[in-house]
């Protein structure tokens, strides 16, 4: 397979798949660019090399063409992060499009408008609420055959593909694998973020120093059920928090008073527990919580063991028992993986477990550990703490990381690796 770095893009025009999906402003202004950011080493190697770019990326999700979730209200940004003028086109496969991108010189970018705009890039058809069966099965094959004709019609415009959107890695959508099967082997390749994600973690999975600890926080169960247990085979210590806490505490008999939890799940929590016994995992759960009357900064607060929660009270963050419990595991540690806050780290009275948490991590990293941030929460945690340059990597993924890491095979990956 073909690297990155390898590949001589001279002459070459690149259809790159980027994750340009960032948030913006009522003035349609950008509030975090990081995304676009993390795609300039990528885009900036291929114009080096003396090649042209075409862009493609989702934005929103959009059912039909709107104008809120257009490209061109993040083109600019686009052209001032790369030092480039970036062209624009107002569609992604019709004549505008086709005709930019035949005309596109080395050293030019095409930017293609947000690819989610066309059903045919999710393949998904877009009928009404209760359409009848018959209807949904029509509308499927239809759309199947113009995603094949939308599909090629996007490699068409480009001599090598290349994926650097790992946040969407686990979708097999159009521009993110489908692509992919019209180019050779030698003319599809992952760009530097996506490799560099890929990196992280299989150093986590497959190349791990221990201790690892692993700590998964988040309100649900249900969400972590299968990299729980998955991890429950790799890690040595697993420290389980944030308001999946309650539904555990629950299960044993506590008092939650008014926490969030999920009684549908009171036998998996046990089940849980059970299978870190028998594997010798040392499971970590929140012994005391930082508690209020209302879901609020404002709430009046104390601090209760997580079975002893009064009724009209509720658990929002680990009291600081489970802060020191948490902290010394992790600074012992070798590699780390965190995904979810311990608590409602929105709200600036909630933050101090989660602001624990990062801090331990981020002594660990400085000692030598590896350490790997990922999923949403976690991601905007590090960053509200100042500490993303602390920590060893800082992912980009969310749904696409959590699959990974379950050891599922991700389509975007797979279309250009194989495997």
């Amino acid at each position: 397979m073909q690297t990155i770095d390898q590949f001589d893009f001279s002459g070459k025009k690149a259809f790159v798949r980027v994750d340009f999906n960032v948030p913006l402003d009522e003035q349609f202004n950008i509030t975090d660019d990081t995304r676009i950011r993390a795609a300039l080493p990528t885009l900036k190697k291929i114009l080096k090399d003396g090649g042209s770019v075409i862009i493609g990326t989702h934005f929103g999700r959009p059912k039909q063409v709107t104008d809120s979730l257009s490209l061109k209200h993040i083109m600019p940004r686009i052209s001032e992060l790369l030092g480039v003028e970036v062209q624009f086109a107002t569609d992604s496969i019709g004549e505008e499009a086709a005709a930019k991108a035949a005309a596109l010189q080395p050293g030019e970018v095409l930017l293609l408008e947000n690819l989610r705009f066309y059903a045919e890039e999710e393949g998904k058809p877009r009928l009404a609420e209760g359409a009848p069966d018959k209807d949904k099965e029509k509308a499927k094959k239809a759309l199947k055959e113009s995603q094949k004709e939308f599909t090629k019609r996007l490699a068409s415009y480009a001599d090598v593909y290349v994926n650097d959107a790992f946040g969407t890695a686990h979708r097999a959508h159009a521009s993110t694998a489908l692509i992919a099967e019209h180019f050779d082997a030698d003319h599809k390749l992952f760009g530097y973020l996506m490799q560099k994600e890929i990196n992280a973690v299989e150093k986590v999975l497959k190349d791990t120093q221990r201790p690892f600890t692993a700590i998964m926080g988040g309100s649900k169960v249900s969400s972590k059920i299968e990299i729980i247990n998955n991890l429950l085979d790799k890690v040595d210590n697993l420290i389980l928090a944030g308001g999946m806490t309650y539904t555990f505490a629950k299960a044993f008999g506590g008092n939650i008073g008014n926490s969030i939890v999920e009684d549908d799940k009171l036998d998996l929590a046990k089940e849980l527990v059970e299978k870190a016994k028998e594997n010798g995992v040392n499971l970590l759960l929140g012994q005391d919580a930082k508690i209020a009357d209302s879901f609020s900064n404002d709430a009046k607060t104390d601090f209760a063991p997580v079975g002893e929660i009064p009724d009209g009270w509720e658990g929002l963050d680990i009291g600081p028992k489970s802060e020191k419990k948490f902290v010394e595991v992790i600074k012992n540690s070798k590699t780390i993986l965190w995904n979810g806050p311990t608590g409602v780290f929105e709200f600036d009275n909630f933050e101090h477990g989660s602001r624990a948490v990062a801090e331990a991590i981020a002594e660990a990293t400085e000692k030598g550990a590896f350490s790997l941030i990922g999923g949403g929460d976690s991601v905007a945690c590090i960053n509200k703490f100042g500490l993303a340059d602390k920590v060893s990597y800082v992912s980009t993924g969310g749904g696409a990381l959590l699959e990974f890491m379950e050891g599922k095979e991700l389509p975007g990956i797979k279309a250009i690796r194989g495997y």
